[in-house]
């Protein structure tokens, strides 16, 4: 089910900060109030696709800054393997530099309560035995959270296809606008362009113009 309009679903989970630091209480409540967040899954740890997005949320990172959002990944990998990924250069496929936290889902319980999970869980009555259909890591899911901790947009990716980071910034100025005019954004919309009124005068208005 989309989580778009609902509170997002809370965790508490280990994490690696600032490419140095594990700790065990990880949550995203501690932005509540104070900033929005871009949080993201994806797949596994030493891979191949995964660090160029990683490495290019790092890039944005002052644009992240600029619109009072944090970058949050996560993985079902642990934090020691997010930690030594973090430790390894990027010239050797690693992610060294990169200073968001990544969070580790070892359960796959916040992966699951996500909707991200790239498979289910299945229990055989017969057996009495739990079998796993699928691949037990994160589809690319990235859900854009507001202040208020709800859900405002969410996409999933198939493992092999890669995300667009400045769509990502794009929909931040989006709900910004939204939050501070209380207008609504047209198809390809983005920061300086006309917006529309939500009413039937104000699209009329919008189309006669442009």
């Amino acid at each position: 089910m989309a989580l778009v309009g609902k509170k997002a679903p809370h965790f508490t989970a280990g994490a690696v900060l600032n490419g140095e630091e594990i700790v065990e209480d990880f949550s995203l409540s501690q932005y509540l109030g104070k900033k929005n967040v871009l949080f993201f899954f994806y797949p596994k740890d030493f891979t191949f696709v995964c660090p160029t997005e990683i490495h290019a949320f790092q890039e944005k990172s002052k644009e992240f800054e600029k619109r009072n959002t944090v970058v949050v990944g996560c993985s079902t990998d642990s934090e020691e393997t997010h930690l030594a990924w973090l430790n390894t250069p990027k010239d050797n496929a690693g992610i060294e530099g990169v200073t968001f936290p990544i969070v580790a889902d070892n359960s796959k319980v916040v992966a699951m309560n996500y909707g991200v999970l790239g498979g289910e869980y299945f229990f055989n009555n017969e057996s009495r035995t739990w079998s796993f259909v699928g691949a037990p890591i994160a589809y690319r899911g990235t859900f854009l959270i507001d202040k208020e901790g709800i859900v405002r947009h969410e996409s999933i990716n198939d493992f092999p296809l890669g995300r667009n980071i400045d769509e990502y910034l794009r929909l931040i100025d989006a709900q910004l606008h939204v939050e501070e005019f209380g207008e609504v954004c047209p198809a390809n919309w983005e920061e300086g362009q006309e917006a529309m009124q939500a009413t039937t005068e104000g699209v009329s208005n919008y189309f006669s113009t442009n």
